[in-house]
């Protein structure tokens, strides 16, 4: 893979790409278009739309969950090639709001791309990977419980995001900070856990 493939700004070129010659892009183009990048786009992108103002829509936060488990276990068992149903891979957006959000988060792929690459690689090999991806899985099945409060799910999403670049730029010092993260949001989904069920 070249070295230019392992940047957050490919991973927008390749998004920008795939909607370049219609109105419309599906699912299923978007992940053919990320595909020869790794499996860490596939955290990061639906991740960032929960974060988003789309993130406060009620549903939205547990939908995108079982889209990112759905991907993280695919991750922690090995597989070499990313599969989703048929339903969510015809499911599309329209290719101007797509390269709009793309203009707008430039800058921010500039600023990661500066700072995070090629540190630690032995912290982001196969079997740390693998580890990542269940803590993912785990992350995700707090966002329910947490969706009960508004943006509270953005603690684990975040925790996702870092996890997603640290396998995409091969950032092992990305990768330990985003493990921290992940621990850290899964206490925070405890608190509220817990807050709810004695509350």
């Amino acid at each position: 893979m070249a070295e230019h493939d392992q940047t957050v700004n490919a991973i927008f070129d390749a998004l920008y790409a795939a909607g370049k010659n219609s109105d419309r892009v599906t699912m299923g183009a978007l992940m053919e278009a990320l595909g020869p990048r790794g499996f860490g786009p596939f955290l990061i992108v639906p991740a960032f739309i929960e974060i988003s103002p789309i993130g406060g829509l009620l549903g939205v936060p547990s939908v995108l969950a079982c889209i990112i488990a759905l991907f993280a276990v695919q991750i922690a068992v090995g597989r070499r090639e990313m599969w989703a149903p048929q339903f969510l891979e015809r499911r599309g957006i329209q290719s101007k709001r797509l390269h709009k959000a793309l203009s707008k988060m430039r800058p921010m792929a500039d600023w990661l791309d500066k700072w995070f690459h090629g540190r630690l690689t032995g912290f982001v090999g196969p079997l740390a990977t693998r580890i990542a991806a269940c803590l993912v899985v785990a992350l995700c099945l707090t966002v329910p419980f947490l969706e009960l409060v508004p943006f509270a799910s953005t603690a684990p999403m975040v925790a996702i995001v870092l996890v997603g670049l640290a396998i995409t730029v091969r950032d092992g010092a990305l990768m330990l900070a985003a493990l921290m993260t992940a621990v850290i949001g899964l206490g925070i989904a405890s608190g509220f856990s817990l807050g709810g069920s004695f509350g």
